[in-house]
């Protein structure tokens, strides 16, 4: 009997966890994308149910605490929920069905549905992350577009010209980083955002404009000066302060070593400081100073000193050779030996050489010399000179000597070189003709003194007056005897050696 019972629980349980197992996945079906307000509605249905109620839900997958909506469906009839639409709810929708009166049936899920909220777009101002609008080079700028929706793409305007995509300017979503700027990121920048509901549906806010200043940090100055001479024959330097970049205002101040002379605040990027001289007297050392708020920067040291001309006024030229070896152009060159802020004048026939002519070109390189340059031509012939005289004093004036200068005079020889190479040439024929003269008679002593000792050498041997003629001949008696003596020894001996053969030929 227990056993039965047992069977009859076990039977039970199987057949409940059967019917657990038949709960189908729901299905959930509404709207891809609506406006934030609006009312849209939502769908989901179990296709295969049992006969127990089933309580279908609505979540939200980021926030599952408390369902969207809620339906008991009885008769399998599927659920309809109605959603005010709220930013809140961007993001994927899912449905839960639960079997009311079964807790031991697992409750399934449908797949999730993506639900895009859209909030039109609207700027309400662009802001300055960094700081103040007006700042100088070198600093990062970073600009924020302050927008109410979602679903926003952004984009940057400078004088109502795109941001240019560069290294240096880098945006993301709604900010703008500049970074290292320069004073050609100043500018009226805004910012346009906007978002897409549809293919046909946009909206679209623009910012207000910000005016952004980037000021430029004041260069090294450079420093010199000019002399002016008053009508009480006094003499002031008139030095010059000058950057070549910097926003003004700028303050310069002019030293002498570490005294301040002077100060002046410019809206531009020179300034003049007169300062009294005595000529030939070292003032001192000067210092120009530079500073527009940002930082300090100084000048080279300059001598403040006045020289006054003297000395001899040197010229000379050099000249450019073209073919045929035809000089066709000159350079006359005039260097005074003492003397600073100088004036060169140069002179053809008593007449000033201004500027450039048609055959002449002045190129002054004061207080080191200068230059002219000559056009060899009919026209340039003449008499040329220099003078050198204070830039701002002609009252002393020094001249070089004078130069005549032809460009047919300038390519004829001159005598000198003629008298020179007529001499080597000279000299080159009485040095071959004198080496043919030794050689001729060197040749000649030496055959004649060969002849005389081969002259001496056969007296030597041939001579009479130094040979003996009868002993030659006794000598030679001697030698014919003994040669015949040899020849008759000789012949008796072939004779005695013959004679067995005429013996043997006889028998």
């Amino acid at each position: 009997m227990s056993s039965r019972i047992i069977l009859v629980i076990l039977g039970l349980c199987c057949s409940k966890e059967t019917s657990a197992s038949s709960l189908s996945v729901p299905t959930i079906s509404g709207p891809d994308i609506a406006m934030s307000g609006a009312i849209v509605e939502f769908h989901c249905e179990v296709q295969e149910y049992e006969d127990e109620p089933i309580l279908l839900q609505l979540y939200k997958e980021e926030d599952q605490s408390k369902p969207l909506g809620e339906y008991t469906s009885n008769d399998g009839q599927p659920a309809n929920f109605l959603l005010v639409v709220k930013t809140a709810n961007d993001g994927y929708m899912f449905c839960r069905a639960t079997v009311q009166n079964d807790s031991l049936i697992e409750p399934t899920f449908s797949n999730r549905h993506y639900f895009k909220v859209l909030e039109p777009v609207k700027v309400s101002e662009l802001v300055i992350q960094s700081g103040s609008a007006e700042f100088f080079e070198g600093k990062t700028l970073i600009l924020r577009c302050i927008t109410a929706g979602n679903y926003i793409s952004y984009s940057w305007l400078v004088n109502g010209q795109p941001v240019p995509k560069t290294q240096r300017h880098k945006p993301h979503l709604d900010l703008l980083y500049i970074y290292r700027s320069t004073p050609r990121d100043s500018g009226s920048y805004m910012c346009m955002a906007s978002n897409r509901f549809s293919e046909t549906q946009d909206y679209n806010s623009n910012s207000s404009e910000v005016i952004i200043t980037v000021k430029e940090l004041v260069s090294e100055p450079e420093i010199s000066f000019t002399v002016v001479k008053h009508q009480l024959l006094n003499i002031s330097a008139m030095v010059t302060c000058q950057s070549t970049r910097g926003t003004p205002p700028i303050t310069f101040s002019l030293y002498n070593r570490t005294e301040l002379i002077s100060s002046d605040t410019v809206m531009d990027r020179i300034t003049t400081f007169p300062v009294p001289v005595i000529l030939d007297r070292h003032m001192g050392l000067l210092e120009c100073q530079a500073n527009n708020g940002a930082n300090l920067t100084r000048s080279q040291w300059l001598d403040l000193e006045v020289v006054s001309v003297s000395g001899p006024v040197l010229m000379h030229y050099d000249y450019d050779v073209g073919e045929n070896f035809i000089i066709n152009g000159l350079r006359l060159y005039c260097k005074v030996a003492k003397g600073t802020h100088l004036q060169y004048q140069w002179f053809l026939d008593g007449s000033l050489l201004e500027g450039q002519g048609n055959f002449y070109r002045v190129d002054h390189q004061p207080p080191e010399r200068s230059i002219l340059f000559l056009a060899l031509r009919k026209s340039s012939a003449g008499t040329y000179h220099c003078e050198v005289s204070h830039s701002f004093d002609n009252t002393t004036t020094i001249r070089s000597e004078k130069l005549y200068i032809d460009k047919e005079v300038l390519n004829r020889l001159p005598v000198s070189v003629v008298v020179v190479v007529f001499s080597c040439f000279i000299f080159l024929v009485a040095l071959v003709s004198t080496c043919c003269c030794v050689s001729v008679v060197y040749r000649r002593n030496f055959y004649g003194e060969k002849l005389l000792w081969d002259g001496e050498m056969e007296n030597m041997f041939f001579s009479e007056d130094e040979l003996d003629v009868d002993e030659y001949r006794d000598d030679t008696d001697l030698f014919e005897a003994t040669r015949i003596d040899d020849n008759y020894q000789g012949s008796i001996s072939s004779i005695d050696a013959m004679q067995p053969f005429q013996s043997f030929s006889k028998h």
